[in-house]
Formats: C-alpha cells, sequence, structure tokens
C-alpha cells in the first residue's frame, strides 16, 4: 500500500483516538499518537496509550510502540505507529519532524473544554467533541455524542454540548468516591456479578452494579480524583468486545477520515504520493 504524503499527530492515545488512528492507518496514513507521560485510559486493550507503560500495544493487528522522536520515521518504517511522550504537541516546532505543509494535528483527548493554542499552525487541524470551535480554534469538528449526527464533519461552529451523563446506563461507568489511590481486585475481560467489589479507593469500595464483562479499567496503582471514571462493565457480558475498537470510535474516525479528504481534495491534491 501506498503511504500518505501527510504525516497525522494524534493528540491522545485512548480507546476513541486510537479507533481514528487505527482506521487512517489501514488506509496508509502516517501516525504519530502524542501522550502524557502517565495516560489514564479505561478501555486499555484497545488503547494505544498503554504502550507508554508496556513499551508497545497491539490493537486489532496493529502495533504501536513508544519511541524518542529520533525513532519516529524508522518506526513508521516498520509498518508501526510511533508513540510519543509529548503533551503539549511540541513536535510541531521541530522542523526536523514536521512539516508545516503537511503536517495536520488530531485532537483526540476528548477534554471537552476550549484546548491551548497550538505552537505552530498545521496544514489542518481536526478537534474532537465539546471545547472546538471549527472557524475559531480549530478548522473541522468531529461530532463525537451518539446520536444521529455522530461522526459527522462541521466545517463551521461546534460539536453537541457535552451531556455530562455516559451513553446507556449510567450505571456501567464506575468512578472514583474520591481522591486517591486505586487499587483493582479484576482485570478487563473478568465476569463479574452484581454487587461484586471490583476496586478500592483509600479502603473504600467500588462495587459492580449489575453481572457483566470488565469493559474497561485504570491501570492498578493509578492516582485518581473523585468522580473521575475508573472502569466500565459491559451487561453484554461478551469478554471478546474488550478486543475490539467502539462502533463509536469507528464511526468518528469515518468523520475524521471524511475532513481529510475534503481537505486534499480542495487543494487538488492525491492523497497518496
Amino acid at each position: 500500500m501506498s503511504k500518505n504524503k501527510y504525516l497525522i499527530l494524534v493528540r491522545g492515545g485512548g480507546d476513541l483516538a486510537s479507533g481514528v488512528a487505527l482506521r487512517l492507518y489501514k488506509v496508509g496514513y502516517e501516525i504519530v499518537i502524542l501522550e502524557l507521560e502517565k495516560p489514564l485510559a479505561v478501555r486499555r486493550t484497545v488503547s494505544f496509550a498503554e504502550a507508554v507503560y508496556e513499551g508497545s500495544q497491539t490493537v486489532e493487528g496493529v502495533t504501536a510502540r513508544l519511541v524518542s522522536p529520533d525513532q519516529i520515521q524508522a518506526t513508521i518504517e516498520a509498518d508501526e505507529i510511533p508513540v510519543l511522550i509529548d503533551p503539549n504537541a511540541q513536535m510541531l516546532s521541530n522542523y526536523l519532524l514536521t512539516d508545516p505543509q503537511y503536517t495536520i494535528v488530531i485532537d483526540a483527548r476528548l477534554l471537552k473544554t476550549e484546548p491551548v493554542g497550538l505552537s505552530n499552525k498545521p496544514a489542518l487541524h481536526i478537534g474532537l467533541g465539546p471545547g472546538f470551535n471549527a472557524g475559531d480554534n480549530c478548522d473541522a469538528v468531529i461530532e463525537t455524542r451518539r446520536s444521529h449526527t455522530l461522526g459527522r464533519v462541521y466545517w463551521q461552529g461546534t460539536a453537541q454540548a457535552d451531556s455530562k451523563e455516559p451513553e446507556g446506563d449510567p450505571r456501567r461507568v464506575l468512578r472514583a468516591p474520591m481522591d486517591g489511590t486505586i487499587i483493582t481486585k479484576v482485570n478487563i475481560g473478568d465476569s463479574v456479578h452484581e454487587g461484586e467489589e471490583v476496586a478500592v479507593v483509600n479502603k473504600t469500595s467500588i462495587i459492580s452494579p449489575f453481572e457483566g464483562v470488565v469493559r474497561g479499567m485504570i491501570r492498578n496503582n493509578s492516582s485518581v480524583t473523585e468522580n473521575m471514571k475508573i472502569g466500565d462493565i459491559d451487561p453484554r457480558n461478551d469478554p471478546a468486545l474488550c478486543a475490539l475498537v467502539s462502533d463509536k470510535a469507528l464511526a468518528i474516525g469515518g468523520g475524521v477520515l471524511e475532513a481529510l479528504l475534503v481537505f486534499q481534495n480542495e487543494k487538488n491534491q492525491s492523497p497518496f504520493e
């Protein structure tokens, strides 16, 4: 497969960001994931952010690898996705690594607040979800809220506001009861019963609200803050789903791909060399 002439910097390596990266990788874009020093992904089995801790992470047959800046090109040539600890996207200021004419930034951190501006303007800046305003702090916004507009591209305006409620049964999302350190009692993919202890924060138990499969669980011994999402119980009770990126992530990835192709078509540029 020919590689795309554009380099895509994906800010964030959580499950939705990883679904976007996976979809773009499969059609030939060169991807670099920019992450925090200590990311806090919940759906870790489908999050490239785990490479920060494990050295590498494979999601649906695609491997991402933690690298230093001088290893980025070799990692891309090895058909892997480089993961760089670069929370402020300083890579944009390094002209040995990025060419502003052929660098695209996808902010997939889902902060749901207005982001701090970038150090340099890329060829295209795409923001996922609330906090972004196309034509103001980015070029295009992708809708991330489940509805008939999920995955749609906005070239003007904003995505739907944050509902502050999880989709589906709100009980499925487990949250930290207080600030502290979490001790996990189960692993992703485990079956749990209603009332079963799945984690502890400062000796306070977090229990499963119903029978299901642990779809997501933050890393053991992570520092957490009150009300922070730390787990996800799936009542469908199918462990195989824990290894698949979600339909939502793929839909958002499709929206990102649409935005990329519209941008390149408007420039009369073939996506591939």
